[in-house]
C-alpha cells in the first residue's frame, strides 16, 4: 500500500562482482526485487518507480580473474557485465537501469564523494593490519574466521595478512547514531531477526574502517581525489552506486521511499557502513534494507568460486520463465536459507501451475465457451489495497502468492460444488460463470507483479465478451 509521504520509489538490488556470471542464487534477489518493484508500479505509476540492478567491477577479485583468463580487466569486466545482464535478462526483470561501477557518472559520483567525506573531517590516513578476505573482499577480525582460519563464505581462498596505509573513516563515531537509527525506525532492517544481528554486532563496538587501498596492491579502482597513490576501497565505491542512480534521476530526497535487497552476506555493509557514509556527508539513509538467505544445492550454499551453480536461463529454457520466477518468489530465501533441488522445482510446477493456475484457468475458459455467453468487463479497483496484498507491505512476496493460491483453491472448489457443466437453468448458470470468469479475470491481475506474462496471456484470454479455450499455461512434466 502506498505511504502518503512518499511520491516515488527506489528500488535496487546489489551490484554482483564481475569476476564470473551471475547463478540462480544472486537471480533470486533480482527476481524478488523486481516483483516488489512491479507492485509499486501498480500503486505510485509506472513513472515513479525507478529500479536500478547492476554489477561490481574494481578490486582485487575482479582484477585476478582477468589476469587468470588472460585478458585486459577492462575486456573481462565488459563481457561478464554483458553475460550478467543476459541471465538477468531471461528472467524477465524489469530494470530501469543497469548500473556498471565503471560506468562515468558513478565514477566521478563516487570520486566526489570520497572528496566531502574527506573534508568532514572523518577521514584521517594510517596503517590498516589485519586479515583480508578477496572473495568478500572484505577485512576479517579473527572472530569471523573459521577454526582452520578461513572466510566461512570462501572457504577455497587462502585469507590474506595485510599491513598496509589506508584512509580510515571514522566508523566508530556513528555508533550511537547507527543505533539509534535501527532501534527507532523499525522497518529499516528486515525481517527482524536481521535487525537483532546488526544491534548485536553494534554492541561489540565498531572499529574505524579502511576506505582506500594502495595502488600498487589494487591496480583496478578509482584513483581518490585527494592522494593519487590511493584508490577507492571497493566496497565504498560500489555502495555509492545507489546514491548514483539516486542522484541522477532526482530521487535521492525525503519524498522517494528508498528500498535495497541484499543477501546475509553483505548485510553489515548495507546496515552499518552505507548509513554511517551518508550520515558522513549529511545525506539521508535509506528506509528500508530487506536482507535475504541463501539458496544452497545438496546442503551447500551456491557458489561461484565452489563451481556448484545453476544459471538462471537453464531454468528458464527447461521450464519457462514464469515458472522459474514463480519457484523462486514462493519457495526462495526469503527470510532464512533455502535447499533446492530439480525433482522439488519440477513437483512444485505440476501441483502450483499445471493442476493449480493452468487447470483452473482451462477449466472455467471452456465452461465459458461452451455456455455461448458473454460476459461483460468489469473494471477492477484497489485490488493492492485488499487484504491479500498486506504481506508485501513487509516483502513478503511468499505470502502474498499464498494468499492468491488460497483464492485459485477457492475457485476451483466453488467449480466442484456448483458443478455449472450441469446446470440446465441459463439464469443460474450465467450467474455462476460470471462470478467464476470475474474471479479468473481478478487473479490474472493480482499476477502482474510475479508471472508477468502468464498475467498477460490469461487477461487477454478472458479479455473478451466471448471467452474462447487456448493452449496449456503449464503442460505437466
Amino acid at each position: 500500500m502506498t505511504d502518503k509521504k512518499y511520491k516515488k520509489v527506489l528500488i535496487t538490488t546489489a551490484i554482483d562482482y564481475a569476476n564470473a556470471e551471475i547463478h540462480i542464487g544472486h537471480a533470486y534477489e533480482k527476481v524478488l526485487a523486481d516483483a516488489i518493484a512491479r507492485y509499486y508500479r501498480e500503486i505510485y505509476g509506472k513513472e515513479n518507480v525507478f529500479f536500478v540492478t547492476g554489477t561490481d567491477e574494481h578490486g582485487t577479485t575482479n582484477y585476478k580473474a582477468a589476469q587468470k583468463a588472460e585478458i585486459p580487466v577492462e575486456q573481462h569486466a565488459e563481457e561478464i557485465s554483458k553475460k550478467d545482464k543476459a541471465q538477468i535478462d531471461s528472467l524477465n526483470i524489469s530494470y530501469d537501469r543497469f548500473i556498471r561501477t565503471t560506468d562515468k557518472d558513478h565514477e566521478k559520483t563516487a570520486s566526489e564523494f570520497f572528496a566531502k567525506a574527506v573534508k568532514t573531517g572523518d577521514v584521517y590516513k594510517g596503517t590498516y593490519e589485519g586479515f583480508y578476505c578477496e572473495g568478500c573482499e572484505a577485512y576479517k577480525t579473527l572472530s569471523e574466521l573459521n577454526e582452520d582460519g578461513q572466510c566461512p563464505l570462501h572457504t577455497t581462498r587462502q585469507i590474506q595478512r595485510l599491513e598496509e596505509e589506508n584512509y580510515f573513516l571514522k566508523w566508530s563515531k556513528y555508533t550511537n547514531r547507527l543505533r539509534n537509527l535501527i532501534e527507532n525506525e523499525k522497518d529499516f532492517i528486515l525481517p527482524i531477526s536481521k535487525r537483532n544481528e546488526m544491534l548485536s554486532f553494534l554492541k561489540q563496538g565498531l572499529m574505524d574502517f579502511p576506505i582506500s587501498r594502495p595502488k600498487h596492491k589494487v591496480p583496478w579502482g578509482i584513483t581518490t581525489p585527494t592522494d593519487k597513490e590511493q584508490v577507492i576501497y571497493v566496497w565504498y565505491d560500489a555502495l555509492v552506486n545507489y546514491y548514483t542512480v539516486g542522484k541522477n534521476q532526482d530521487l535521492w530526497n525525503e519524498e522517494t521511499k528508498i528500498v535495497h535487497f541484499v543477501g546475509k552476506d553483505i548485510l553489515r555493509f548495507h546496515a552499518l557502513l552505507w548509513p554511517a557514509m551518508l550520515m558522513n556527508i549529511g545525506l539521508r539513509v535509506p528506509d528500508t534494507i530487506y536482507t535475504h538467505g541463501f539458496i544452497n544445492l545438496n546442503g551447500e550454499k551456491i557458489s561461484k568460486s565452489k563451481g556448484n551453480i545453476i544459471r538462471p536461463n537453464e531454468l528458464v529454457e527447461k521450464y519457462g520463465v514464469d515458472a522459474t520466477r514463480y519457484y523462486l518468489l514462493k519457495h526462495g530465501p526469503i527470510t532464512e536459507d533455502v535447499d533446492i533441488s530439480l525433482g522439488h522445482f519440477e513437483e512444485i510446477y505440476n501441483a502450483d501451475l499445471a493442476n493449480g493456475l493452468g487447470n483452473t484457468v482451462a477449466r472455467i475458459a471452456k465452461l465459458a465457451e461452451s455456455s455461448g455467453f458473454e460476459f461483460e468487463i468489469n473494471e477492477f479497483r484497489d485490488l493492492w489495497k485488499e487484504e491479500w496484498a498486506r504481506p508485501l507491505e513487509k516483502y513478503r512476496v511468499d505470502l502474498a502468492l499464498q494468499n492468491i493460491w488460497k483464492m485459485l483453491s477457492d475457485l476451483d472448489k466453488h467449480i466442484n460444488i456448483n458443478e455449472p457443466w450441469a446446470i440446465k437453468e441459463k439464469s443460474k448458470l450465467k450467474e455462476i460463470l460470471d462470478f467464476e470468469v470475474n474471479s479468473i479475470r481478478k487473479i490474472a491481475v493480482l499476477l502482474k507483479p510475479f508471472i508477468p506474462d502468464t498475467s498477460a496471456k490469461i487477461s487477454e484470454q478472458f479479455g473478451q465478451k466471448r471467452i474462447k479455450s487456448g493452449e496449456s499455461l503449464f503442460p505437466r512434466i
